[in-house]
Protein backbone atom coordinates (compact mmCIF):
# COMPACT_ATOMS: atom_id res chain seq x y z
CA UNK A 1 0.00 0.00 0.00
CA UNK A 2 1.55 3.17 -0.86
CA UNK A 3 0.75 6.45 0.76
CA UNK A 4 0.95 10.27 -0.58
CA UNK A 5 2.06 12.74 2.12
CA UNK A 6 -0.92 15.16 3.04
CA UNK A 7 -1.10 18.82 3.27
CA UNK A 8 -2.00 19.72 6.56
CA UNK A 9 -5.64 22.14 7.17
CA UNK A 10 -6.25 24.03 9.81
CA UNK A 11 -8.27 22.13 11.73
CA UNK A 12 -5.54 19.70 11.66
CA UNK A 13 -2.75 22.25 13.28
CA UNK A 14 -5.76 23.15 16.01
CA UNK A 15 -6.11 19.12 16.68
CA UNK A 16 -2.00 19.21 17.33
CA UNK A 17 -2.44 22.28 19.52
CA UNK A 18 -5.28 21.07 21.91
CA UNK A 19 -3.07 17.46 21.55
CA UNK A 20 0.13 19.28 23.24
CA UNK A 21 -2.56 21.43 25.51
CA UNK A 22 -4.03 18.52 26.92
CA UNK A 23 -0.38 16.76 27.59
CA UNK A 24 0.63 19.55 29.50
CA UNK A 25 -2.56 20.05 31.32
CA UNK A 26 -2.20 15.99 32.19
CA UNK A 27 1.36 16.80 33.34
CA UNK A 28 0.44 19.54 36.07
CA UNK A 29 -2.28 17.13 37.58
CA UNK A 30 0.98 14.80 38.00
CA UNK A 31 2.69 17.71 39.39
CA UNK A 32 -0.18 19.23 41.68
CA UNK A 33 -0.93 15.51 43.31
CA UNK A 34 2.95 15.03 43.60
CA UNK A 35 3.09 18.22 45.90
CA UNK A 36 -0.43 17.17 47.53
CA UNK A 37 1.05 14.23 48.50
CA UNK A 38 4.40 15.67 49.42
CA UNK A 39 2.61 18.32 51.79
CA UNK A 40 -0.13 15.89 53.53
CA UNK A 41 3.00 13.63 54.16
CA UNK A 42 4.91 16.50 55.69
CA UNK A 43 1.79 17.62 57.87
CA UNK A 44 1.12 14.14 59.38
CA UNK A 45 4.62 13.78 60.49
CA UNK A 46 5.48 17.09 61.92
CA UNK A 47 1.49 16.95 64.34
CA UNK A 48 1.79 15.14 67.48
CA UNK A 49 -1.40 14.03 66.97
CA UNK A 50 -0.95 11.61 64.03
CA UNK A 51 1.93 10.02 66.14
CA UNK A 52 0.83 6.65 65.74
CA UNK A 53 0.46 7.10 61.80
CA UNK A 54 3.69 8.51 61.14
CA UNK A 55 4.55 5.46 59.25
CA UNK A 56 1.65 6.35 56.18
CA UNK A 57 2.96 10.27 56.29
CA UNK A 58 6.71 8.66 55.48
CA UNK A 59 4.45 6.70 52.50
CA UNK A 60 3.41 10.30 51.50
CA UNK A 61 6.35 11.70 51.22
CA UNK A 62 8.38 8.45 49.63
CA UNK A 63 5.57 8.03 47.15
CA UNK A 64 5.46 11.94 46.16
CA UNK A 65 8.88 12.10 44.11
CA UNK A 66 7.45 8.40 42.08
CA UNK A 67 3.87 10.24 40.92
CA UNK A 68 6.51 13.35 39.82
CA UNK A 69 8.48 11.15 37.79
CA UNK A 70 6.06 9.19 36.31
CA UNK A 71 3.90 12.42 35.90
CA UNK A 72 7.80 13.84 33.43
CA UNK A 73 8.51 10.05 31.78
CA UNK A 74 4.94 10.45 30.31
CA UNK A 75 5.31 14.54 29.06
CA UNK A 76 8.70 13.82 27.05
CA UNK A 77 6.75 10.27 26.26
CA UNK A 78 3.73 11.71 24.79
CA UNK A 79 5.66 14.88 23.28
CA UNK A 80 8.03 12.71 21.50
CA UNK A 81 4.65 10.60 20.03
CA UNK A 82 3.61 14.06 19.01
CA UNK A 83 6.38 15.01 17.21
CA UNK A 84 7.36 11.96 15.30
CA UNK A 85 3.42 11.60 13.85
CA UNK A 86 3.89 11.24 10.52
CA UNK A 87 0.37 12.96 8.40
CA UNK A 88 0.12 10.30 5.57
CA UNK A 89 -3.03 8.70 3.74
CA UNK A 90 -3.15 5.38 1.81
CA UNK A 91 -4.04 6.60 -1.93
Amino acid sequence: MEFKEEELILRDYLAIDRTRLANERTFLAYFRTSIFFLGTGISVIHIEFFEEVTFLGWGLVCLSPIILTIGILRLFRVKKMIGKRVYKTPK
